[in-house]
């Protein structure tokens, strides 16, 4: 099961892949979408773009993104939404289910600690999967948000409901994976 993680933000969205097969996960990709300094359409236009291209490159079959938390300055927060609507847009376009998860939840997934920093998310981001290096923070947070959906056990629940389609095609779900 391909797993795609979306960490929002308006100048800088992060992505990351990982395959879930049992207990083990496998890194495939990260990355950032990066937004021109532009005005806010062209923004949002090029996260849709951004992650549509991924999802189409990489082929996930679920998503989870990371929640917007209400900051100090409420128009910062309006943007955040923005920016996190483009990629869901993207996501619900594609065809795939959405789970979100708060910071907090992503945190607790991976580092065990619901306060961690950045560095400590990036660091057992890169522990978790064995990459070679650290991710930046955006494509960790995104890595983390993917490792937590895998986590969750949601995926079965997901699987379950797709099962009378995918018998039509053939295939069928076994202890919560797809096999043909």
């Amino acid at each position: 099961m391909r797993i795609l993680g979306i960490d929002p933000g308006l100048r800088i969205t992060g992505f990351g892949l990982i395959d879930q097969q049992g207990q083990k996960l496998a890194y495939v990709s990260s990355g950032t979408i990066r937004t021109p300094d532009t005005d806010l359409p062209e923004r949002l236009r090029v996260i849709l773009e951004g992650v549509t291209e991924v999802i189409r490159l990489h082929q996930p079959q679920l998503s989870a993104i990371e929640k917007v938390f209400v900051n100090v300055n409420p128009q910062s927060t309006l943007l955040l939404g923005q920016a996190r609507g483009a990629a869901i847009c993207a996501l619900v376009q594609a065809g795939l289910p959405v789970a979100e998860y708060t910071a907090l939840q992503l945190k607790q997934a991976t580092v065990g600690y619901g306060k961690a920093r950045k560095e400590q998310v990036q660091q057992m981001v890169q522990r978790l999967l064995a990459l070679p290096g650290l991710p930046s923070p955006d494509a960790a947070d995104a890595l983390a948000c993917a490792i937590c959906h895998a986590h969750s056990g949601v995926q079965s629940k997901v699987l379950g409901g797709l099962a009378p389609d995918l018998a039509k095609r053939g295939l069928r779900v076994r202890r919560g994976r797809l096999v043909g």
